[in-house]
């Protein structure tokens, strides 16, 4: 069956999605195991020995995340050679922006100076980038855009107790973003598979802040506005759900894990990236990884992991690329690009 064609434009409905650009910003302050054993009861050998995190970067009092954002950005737009106005939409996936509102993709248009732009943010936890990915691939595939911008951006120091030593040994401020167009002689992203469970929504969450729990003296005593987490039920629920989403993107495109020729899963923990791997079918030299240097940086994780992969040539023209995400909600996704 042909095509269908728009009955004003003529049309093709869908046309294919590429990934044209990519960026990523780390700030420059690097926080160490050894720095954080100063800091809480802690040892570079239990850190690494459970996470296989062994430093993080953390962003300067000054930088929000619309900054982290922002230079993310300039940097993906460079690598796809376009300028800011000729960006049609901006999405920014983040859990820590600058304020409730405006969003953060806003306060990222003004610094762009993209002003033909819309704008807006998702929220989705460590999933975010990829449903990001999802929502901005919908616009482009319809033609109602032809220059997406996707920002995963966190400054997860801002919500971090510093005195749990179970959580704040885990994160990292950073951004990565990804430019999406049409590019009519590849396939591009050829499936998103996306899943949530939000009656595990507790088992990582930050309650205070919000209408449920506006700011007030006994929330800000109790710690409320501090991120929480049961590390052992997320464990378990982040392997399942992550391979749960890989197979299903791979069945949809036909294809088997020997295929791809990298996989980028959420940098969350080593023994999390592990366990996936292994339950896949992968070899060690499929998947990225990269959580030794940045730690979890949430919506940012899989989007800085893939700017990194492009540049440093594992990831070339042709190449399948499967992301792989969870994060709180409970959420999880896949996608599998033709780089």
């Amino acid at each position: 069956m042909p095509m269908l064609k728009h009955p004003r434009t003529g049309r093709p409905h869908l046309r294919t999605v590429s990934i044209t650009g990519v960026g990523s910003y780390l700030p420059s302050r690097i926080l160490t195991n050894q720095d954080l054993e100063k800091l809480i009861d802690t040892t570079d050998e239990w850190i690494t020995s459970r996470t296989g995190i062994k430093e993080r970067r953390i962003a300067a009092p000054h930088e929000a995340t619309s900054d982290l954002a922002f230079a993310a950005a300039k940097q993906a737009l460079h690598d796809a050679k376009i300028s800011a106005d000729q960006i049609d939409l901006i999405i920014v996936a983040t859990i820590t922006p600058d304020m409730l509102f405006p969003s953060t993709a806003c306060l990222v248009q003004q610094k762009l100076g993209a002003c033909r732009a819309a704008a807006f943010d998702i929220e989705a936890a460590c999933s975010g980038f990829v449903y990001a990915l999802d929502i901005a691939a919908h616009f482009v595939q319809s033609h109602t855009y032809d220059t997406v911008l996707v920002i995963g951006a966190e400054k997860m120091s801002s919500v971090v107790d510093w005195k749990d030593r179970n959580t704040c040994v885990l994160f990292g401020d950073g951004a990565g973003a990804a430019v999406l167009q049409n590019r009519p002689t590849a396939h591009g992203l050829l499936t998103t598979c996306l899943g949530a469970d939000g009656t595990k929504a507790t088992l990582l969450d930050m309650p205070g802040g919000g209408s449920a729990c506006p700011a007030s003296t006994e929330s800000l005593g109790k710690g409320m506005h501090f991120l929480r987490m049961d590390g052992k039920e997320t464990f378990k629920n982040a392997v399942n759900a992550m391979v749960s989403a890989a197979t299903e993107a791979l069945n949809r495109c036909g294809l088997t894990v020997g295929q791809i020729h990298c996989i980028i899963p959420h940098q969350a923990n080593q023994r999390i990236i592990s366990a996936v791997g292994e339950r896949l079918g992968a070899t060690e030299d499929q998947v990225f990884v990269n959580v030794a240097k940045y730690g979890n940086t949430s919506a940012a994780s899989v989007a800085i992991a893939l700017d990194e992969a492009v540049r440093t040539g594992r990831v070339r023209r042709g190449d399948l690329v499967l992301l792989v995400v969870f994060g709180a909600g409970l959420t999880w996704g896949a996608a599998i690009i033709e780089w």
